[in-house]
């Protein structure tokens, strides 16, 4: 099955549904929410931050937020950075994430952009495998907090 979503700005009218999306309690040491995510882009404006709800129909089902287009720099990764990316506990395992993936994937293709970065703790539950099925390789590097940084090249994904 092919989720089928749509990326939507966060309003006033969806912000309460959209930061009531939580993901499995054992995946939030992975994971921050919705909220902490809005505190770190506050936080971060140097770090161009763009997110969106991830929507099927009308209802928040996720969340994305990616550095947009911005110049590396110690703390910062880029031009364009994976930061968060979420499907709430009752929602996973429906595709939501490829989905989004493959939404982003054509975003960033549309804005010229050649890779895309993320990162991820290592351990059991860790998102790597999923992002590991989708073609992002590990870089060998490591972030601030030791995390894996991993690539994804776009001229190679469909």
């Amino acid at each position: 099955m092919s989720a089928q979503i749509r990326l939507a700005e966060i309003t006033d009218a969806n912000r309460d549904a959209v930061v009531a999306v939580r993901v499995h309690p054992a995946q939030e040491r992975f994971v921050a929410s919705v909220e902490k995510s809005f505190q770190d882009a506050r936080a971060n404006p140097e770090a161009n931050p763009w997110f969106r709800a991830v929507c099927d129909g009308d209802v928040p089902v996720g969340f994305v937020m990616l550095s947009w287009n911005v110049t590396p720099q110690p703390g910062i990764a880029g031009p364009y950075f994976l930061w968060r990316l979420l499907v709430g506990a009752e929602h996973q395992g429906r595709g939501y994430g490829r989905a989004v993936l493959d939404e982003v994937v054509t975003l960033l293709r549309a804005e010229g952009a050649s890779e895309l970065l993320t990162s991820c703790v290592p351990g059991e539950g860790s998102p790597e495998p999923f992002y590991r099925r989708y073609g992002f390789v590990p870089t060998g590097e490591t972030d601030e907090d030791g995390e894996i940084i991993l690539r994804l090249e776009l001229a190679s994904q469909p």
